[in-house]
C-alpha cells in the first residue's frame, strides 16, 4: 500500500495531479481510520499505463476508456498514425541538430532548405559567417557546412585542369551571340570560367568585354588565355560576384551568362542584371530545363534536389516576358555540347578515383555524370534564351 506522497514519488506526479486522476477514476484510494488515503500496486500500474498512453497521443479521457477495457481500435489506429508522423519529424529534427553540431552530415538539411526556402537559406548561411561565394557553393555543391572545405578542395582538384566547367559548344554559343548588334560597345560576360566563350565574343565583336567569375583560378586562367590570344586590350577579366555586380546602371549593350543563372534563380538574375543593361540591350542566358512534358521519375528525383527551381521552356519564356523582356530566340544546346563536357570530366574522374576513394565530391560528380550519360537528350537539357530589354 502507498500513501499519496509515496505514490507521487513512485510515478513522478504531484499530489494535486494524483487527486485529479482519482477524481476521474484512474485510481481509487481507500481512506484508513486515521484519515490517511492509501493506494494499491494496481493504482500505481494504472497510472504508469495511463502516462504511457498519453505519451502515445491519447487524451486523458481516451486513456481512461482504455484502462476500463473499452478500447476503440479506430482511435488507437489514428493515434498510432499521428505518432509515427511525429517520430519521423523528431528524427529529422534530431538529424538537423546533430548536423549543425558537426556530429553528422547536414546535406539533407541544406538540400531541403534550398528547395523550400532558397533565399532564406542563403541569408542564413551568410549569417553563419560564410562569404557570398562559400554560401552559394554550400547551397549548390557541398551541401554540408561541416565538410565544405574538403569538398571544395576535392571539387577543384577535379575541375582545375579541365577546359570546360559546364556543357557547351562553340557552335551553340556563336548562334546565341549572333544576335548581339555589331554596334555594341560594351559586353558583360557573367560566369566566364576559363574564357572559351569570352574569346568567341572577342572574335565576333569589336566591343570592350568585361568577363567576371567568382573563382580566382578561373579568372587567372582566363587572363592567361586572352593574353595568348591577343585580346588583352579588349577583354577585362575580373573576380566578382554575379549577385552584386560592381557596375553602374545602363553600362552594357549585352550580357552573356552560360550555365550559371541557376545560382541566383532565373527570375532574380534577370531582375538584377537588367539594371546594368542599356534599354534595348540583350541578356543571353542558358538554363537547365525540362524538355519532356512528363520527365522520367529517376531524373525528376535527381534534379529536384540538385536544381529545385528547374522548370520547362514555356515557363521560362513566360517569366522573361513578365519581366518586360522580348524573346528574340530560344533553342536547346546540342548533344555535342554535353559530350564536350562530360567526356573529359569522366576521364578525369577515372584517373582520380583510386587516389580519392572516399571523396564525396567525386561521388557527387559521378552521380551527375551518370544522369547525363543515361538520358537520350529528350528529358532535360540546357536551353539558350536571347532576351531584349524593352523600355520600362
Amino acid at each position: 500500500m502507498f500513501l499519496i506522497s509515496e505514490l507521487a514519488k513512485r510515478v513522478g506526479l504531484s499530489r494535486t495531479t494524483l487527486l485529479y486522476y482519482e477524481k476521474l477514476g484512474v485510481i481509487r484510494g481507500q481512506r484508513l481510520g486515521n484519515g490517511y488515503r492509501v493506494y494499491t500496486e494496481l493504482d500505481a500500474q494504472r497510472l504508469t499505463l495511463a502516462m504511457q498512453l498519453q505519451a502515445g497521443g491519447l487524451s486523458l479521457k481516451e486513456c481512461i476508456t482504455c484502462l476500463n477495457g473499452k478500447i476503440d481500435k479506430g482511435i488507437l489506429s489514428e493515434r498510432l498514425r499521428l505518432l509515427d508522423e511525429e517520430i519521423v519529424q523528431k528524427q529529422k529534427a534530431r538529424k538537423l541538430l546533430s548536423g549543425l553540431l558537426g556530429e553528422s552530415s547536414n546535406r539533407d538539411f541544406h538540400a531541403q532548405l534550398n528547395e523550400l526556402a532558397p533565399q532564406a537559406h542563403y541569408e542564413w548561411l551568410l549569417q553563419q559567417g560564410f562569404t557570398e561565394k562559400e554560401a552559394q557553393r554550400i547551397r549548390w555543391l557541398s551541401k554540408d557546412m561541416n565538410t565544405h572545405d574538403q569538398y571544395m578542395q576535392d571539387f577543384l582538384t577535379v575541375f582545375e585542369p579541365l577546359t570546360r566547367w559546364g556543357p557547351g559548344d562553340d557552335s551553340d554559343t556563336l548562334k546565341a551571340i549572333s544576335h548581339i548588334p555589331s554596334k555594341a560597345s560594351n559586353i558583360l560576360e557573367i560566369g566566364s570560367g576559363k574564357g572559351l566563350s569570352t574569346c568567341l565574343l572577342a572574335e565576333q565583336s569589336n566591343a570592350q568585354i568585361t568577363a567576371i567569375d567568382n573563382e580566382p583560378i578561373a579568372v587567372t586562367n582566363l587572363a592567361e588565355l586572352i593574353e595568348s590570344k591577343g585580346y588583352a586590350e579588349q577583354v577585362t577579366p575580373m573576380c566578382a560576384s554575379m549577385s552584386e555586380l560592381p557596375f553602374k546602371a545602363h553600362s552594357f549593350d549585352a550580357i552573356l551568362a552560360e550555365s550559371c543563372v541557376y545560382i541566383m534563380g532565373f527570375e532574380e538574375a534577370l531582375k538584377q542584371w537588367q539594371t546594368v543593361l542599356k534599354v534595348d540591350g540583350l541578356i543571353i542566358v542558358s538554363d537547365l530545363v525540362w524538355l519532356a512534358s512528363k520527365p522520367n521519375e529517376k531524373f525528376q528525383s535527381f534534379w529536384s534536389t540538385e536544381y529545385p527551381a528547374m522548370t520547362n521552356v514555356d515557363t521560362r519564356l513566360m517569366q522573361a516576358k513578365k519581366l518586360g523582356f522580348e524573346v528574340l530566340d530560344d533553342f536547346t544546346i546540342s548533344a555535342k555540347a554535353w559530350q564536350n563536357y562530360w567526356q573529359p570530366l569522366q576521364a578525369r574522374l577515372n584517373t582520380l578515383k583510386a587516389s580519392m576513394p572516399e571523396s564525396q565530391a567525386i561521388k557527387d560528380i559521378q552521380t551527375e555524370l551518370d544522369m547525363y550519360q543515361s538520358h537520350d537528350g529528350s528529358q532535360f537539357g540546357y536551353h539558350f534564351f536571347v532576351l531584349r530589354r524593352n523600355a520600362l
